[in-house]
């Protein structure tokens, strides 16, 4: 390896490892808003601990994973139609 390709391959792993920081696969969806489900619930009235502040949780829970679980399906169906459709962009 030359002495000049050195420097060159390593900027072009630096700049991968920079590239590939900047994508997250899970966060969470934005129909969630990114709030903090003990902010929320604690906001709406309900005591810590209480059973209505834990089925609060639950439901913000169930809520995210279903979001999550939506975004996963659409992208796997776009990958989809997209081997399934070479022919259109």
């Amino acid at each position: 390896m030359p002495l000049t390709t050195a420097p060159r391959l390593l900027a072009a792993v630096l700049f991968a490892i920079a590239l590939s920081a900047c994508s997250a696969r899970y966060q969470t969806p934005v129909a969630m808003g990114g709030d903090d489900d003990n902010a929320v619930c604690l906001s709406r009235g309900y005591a810590a601990g209480s059973p209505e502040y834990v089925a609060c949780r639950k439901d913000r829970d169930v809520q995210r994973n279903a979001a999550i679980s939506r975004a996963d399906s659409r992208q796997r169906d776009l990958g989809e139609y997209m081997l399934n459709h070479p022919e259109r962009p």
